[in-house]
């Protein structure tokens, strides 16, 4: 009988009734707070009573009224800017017996928290669990299947797939109210990967799990829209890393895999950047694929350079973007050197290349 059918047999939930903190952070998004706040009142029960902590550093005089909207408490962060800074106001100002997280702009979906409950009941070493995160669009419209399909077993295993690229979403988490003094709050100085720094310190501890339950609906953002933050939060992302990596070097069986869970902490953000120059690329947008360019070789410079030479995606939008369009009337070397990348194709972008550097040494 496996973890959760051991929680069920023993039928917590209707027994008593439980009381839940949510905490929510804000800053001026009331469209995405409203439809966030719905979702977590739509999973109320007689079983369930839920107490919603709005830590709001905006200034939007909506959030206000949002929040009495929904019977939610607004908790002023004023003292910095970020989510930790929203996050950990609230969480000093939790009452439930529980704490659970949603960013104001994802979504809960009904089979979250009750699961999480019952495990907790019947599990007094773990401080918190984790569900699954369904990833979804702008407009919160699922795709693709929950992740991780296979969610890993607690202990080093899931301590390294957290320092190899599993990124548990906060909003998937729920955690015993005593874990504010195990832990603490959310470091204040970390713009991005906080919730991530948080996650780990428990699960260094082994107080951590996972279950395999739907919990909360992503919203991500169109693709090249926020390239700035991406590379900003790669930053943070590889300092979050380091920072529970380095001490915990006995966990992988050798230098090499430690390499390769660092490479798999920031694959995200620099394939994001190649996706992004490739289609600015095919656009004709030639500044905007060379900066993807330039941030990608800022999350992983040695990698970029092989890569302009060794993945065609990212050699085509180089030379997409750095090359002038042909102009009529050229011919001979000229001509093929002011051919766009995209018209000539692998070889004849090779070509041009080559015709390039030969001009620069003529």
């Amino acid at each position: 009988m496996d973890l959760l059918s051991a929680a069920h047999a023993q039928e917590p939930h209707g027994a008593l009734v439980r009381t839940v903190s949510v905490i929510v952070p804000t800053r001026d998004r009331p469209n995405y707070l409203r439809q966030a706040l719905a979702s977590i009142r739509a999973l109320e029960g007689p079983d369930l009573e839920i107490e919603i902590l709005i830590g709001d550093n905006g200034a939007c005089p909506q959030t206000q009224l949002i929040a009495e909207e929904f019977g939610a408490r607004r908790v002023e962060a004023r003292e910095g800017e970020g989510a930790s800074v929203a996050r950990n106001a609230a969480l000093r100002a939790a009452t439930g017996d529980y704490i659970a997280f949603l960013d104001d702009d994802d979504c809960w979906v009904a089979t979250h928290l009750r699961e999480h409950l019952d495990l907790l009941d019947i599990r007094p070493d773990l401080e918190a669990v984790m569900g699954q995160v369904i990833s979804a669009d702008h407009q919160l419209r699922r795709v693709g299947a929950a992740w991780p399909a296979e969610p890993p077993d607690d202990g080093d295993e899931l301590l390294r797939r957290m320092l190899s690229g599993y990124f548990p979403q906060i909003g998937a988490v729920v955690a015993r109210r005593g874990v504010r003094e195990k832990i603490g709050g959310f470091d204040e100085k970390l713009i991005g990967g906080e919730d991530l720094d948080w996650l780990l310190r428990l699960a260094r501890q082994h107080q951590l799990a996972v279950i395999p339950v739907e919990s909360v609906l992503f919203r991500g953002r169109p693709l090249g829209v926020y390239d700035n933050l991406q590379l900003l939060r790669s930053r943070f992302d590889r300092k979050v890393f380091l920072r529970h990596a380095l001490p915990e070097w006995r966990i992988w069986e050798s230098p090499a895999h430690l390499w390769l869970a660092h490479y798999g902490t920031l694959k995200h953000f620099y394939r994001y950047f190649v996706d992004a120059a490739a289609r600015r690329a095919a656009r004709g947008e030639r500044a905007g694929a060379l900066k993807a360019i330039w941030f990608a070789f800022q999350v992983f410079p040695l990698r970029t350079l092989y890569h302009l030479f060794k993945w065609r995606r990212l050699r085509i939008a180089f030379l997409g973007a750095v090359l002038p369009r042909r102009s009529r009337g050229c011919a001979g070397v000229a001509g093929t050197l002011l051919a766009p990348a995209a018209e000539l194709g692998e070889g004849g972008a090779i070509q041009m290349l080559m015709n390039a550097v030969a001009l620069v040494h003529a």
